[in-house]
Order: C-alpha cells, then sequence, then structure tokens
C-alpha cells in the first residue's frame, strides 16, 4: 500500500517488503556509518528477510521514496508498557539519506510513526537519540523530551553467553 504525501508528491512512503531487503542492508549500514558504528554491522540480507519477513517478524520496516529513489526508511517493533496496560511503538532506526535531507523526508517518515502508533492505539512512541545527534533538535521541535530518570543498559551477545554459555 503506497502513503503519499500531499504536500510534496515527489515523496511516497510505503511498507518495506522482503524484496527490499538489499535496500534495507544499504541504508543500514549508511546509518552506522552516520553514527560512527560501521564497524559493529553484522547484518545481512537474509537476516532482514528472517526477521523482518519470516514466519515471526520482529520488526517492521518503511521505506520513503523520493522521485522514485530510496531516499530514508524507518525500522519499529512493538513493546509493551505494564503500567498503561497497551502497547509501545519504538523506533529503532530512522534515517534519511544525506542527499535527501532537507525536504521533510524525516519529518513524514517520523509522522508516519505517529500515525502507525495510533493507528495500533498505542500508549507511547519512544527511541534512543546518540548525545551528539543534532536530530534531538527536530525530535524537540516535535514535542518529544527525553528522559534524564531513566538509564539504558544493554546485555550484548558475549555478555549473554557468560550468564548462560
Amino acid at each position: 500500500m503506497e502513503k503519499k504525501n500531499n504536500k510534496q508528491q515527489k515523496l511516497y512512503i510505503r511498507a518495506a517488503l522482503e524484496q527490499d531487503a538489499p535496500v534495507l542492508l544499504s541504508l543500514i549500514k549508511e546509518l552506522a556509518v552516520y553514527e560512527k558504528m560501521s564497524n559493529q554491522v553484522v547484518n545481512s540480507e537474509e537476516a532482514i528477510k528472517e526477521t523482518l519477513f519470516g514466519s515471526r517478524a520482529y520488526a517492521e520496516a518503511e521505506l520513503a521514496y523520493w522521485e522514485g529513489e530510496p531516499a530514508g526508511m524507518v525500522i519499529f517493533f512493538h513493546n509493551y508498557s505494564t503500567f498503561l496496560g497497551k502497547p509501545g511503538f519504538y523506533v529503532e532506526d530512522l534515517y534519511v539519506r544525506e542527499k535527501f535531507r532537507g525536504l521533510g523526508i524525516g519529518k513524514a517518515l517520523f509522522l508516519e510513526c505517529v500515525r502507525l502508533a495510533q493507528e495500533r492505539k498505542c500508549g507511547r512512541m519512544e527511541w534512543m537519540v546518540l548525545n551528539w545527534n543534532p536530530a534531538q533538535k527536530f525530535y524537540e521541535k516535535m514535542g518529544a523530551y527525553p528522559l534524564s530518570e531513566w538509564t539504558v543498559y544493554r546485555l550484548d551477545q558475549e555478555a549473554m553467553n557468560k550468564l548462560i554459555p
């Protein structure tokens, strides 16, 4: 299903399909370069096909196209708020290729997430932003605010393997 942005007909956003795995992987790798984390990407087209489009999809993706060219993506999944008793909408990655920045594509992808979260009756939408990322200003302009009372902790694969070999 194609979703048009009424403001700029050059832009359209649609749900990613399994055959979009190469485009998604390319965008993920570009994001990793931007975030100075390219050495951490071990993802593959096969992994994307399995985890986003397999029998148990763990996340979803939307692709933004500008004049027919892949311009950006958003990857998201649901979590759950025990306090709200509702699903949450977690944005894992929102990325717009450098040459397409400033055209409203990031805002359109963000608003598509808001629309989906509302449609799915989610109690909140959350994501993380690197401390140095200028996107913080964009998110705050959209009405988001940082949570200062929470610290993100992570167990990576190595740490989990130490706990349960």
